[in-house]
């Protein structure tokens, strides 16, 4: 078990490196696509599709409503035992362009968000899938290019909101 966990530490910090030494235009692509993922974006999104979406979406802004609140209380509650301390507070020549945050690291906040509601959506109109997945990755992506999570811990909350959405969506 610990060489596992040495390997997997390993390639996590690897791939950290090889993802945060990105070129400075790029950085900014990635500090504007990132707020796709945070609360003031989802939560406002989950809102005007509430209150305006056409009644046929209505049960589909419900479900995956539903699927943010209760992934980000799974998350929450994860990052409360696990308390993996942040990459930039780690590892030594990391850069973090941006906020610092002060909660734990593992996982991602932002993955488990994008992921529970484009999760949600396709779930119901699969259509939307290459425009919706695309998006979502980049999101995640976005999260260890700024510095602020490990590639695990992005991958664990899209892991995450993937699951809350189809649990949620199976019941609608």
């Amino acid at each position: 078990m610990e060489r596992t966990k040495l390997w997997i530490t390993k390639y996590d910090e690897s791939w950290y490196y090889f993802c945060n030494r990105w070129p400075a235009s790029l950085v900014h692509f990635f500090k504007w696509i990132t707020h796709l993922g945070g609360s003031r974006v989802t939560v406002g999104i989950q809102a005007a599709f509430l209150f305006f979406a056409p009644l046929s979406w209505r049960e589909v802004a419900v479900a995956a409503t539903l699927s943010l609140v209760i992934s980000h209380l799974i998350m929450a509650a994860i990052k409360k035992m696990v308390r993996r301390i942040r990459p930039y507070l780690a590892l030594p020549e990391a850069k973090v362009h941006g906020y610092r945050f002060k909660d734990h690291s593992f996982p991602s906040g932002h993955a488990t968000a994008i992921f529970s509601l484009v999760s949600t959506y396709i779930y119901f109109f699969p259509f939307l899938a290459p425009a919706l997945l695309p998006v979502a990755f980049l999101v995640a992506f976005s999260r260890v290019v700024l510095g602020v999570h490990y590639p695990s811990d992005v991958a664990a909350g899209a892991i995450l909101g993937m699951l809350a959405a189809v649990m949620v969506s199976s019941l609608f």
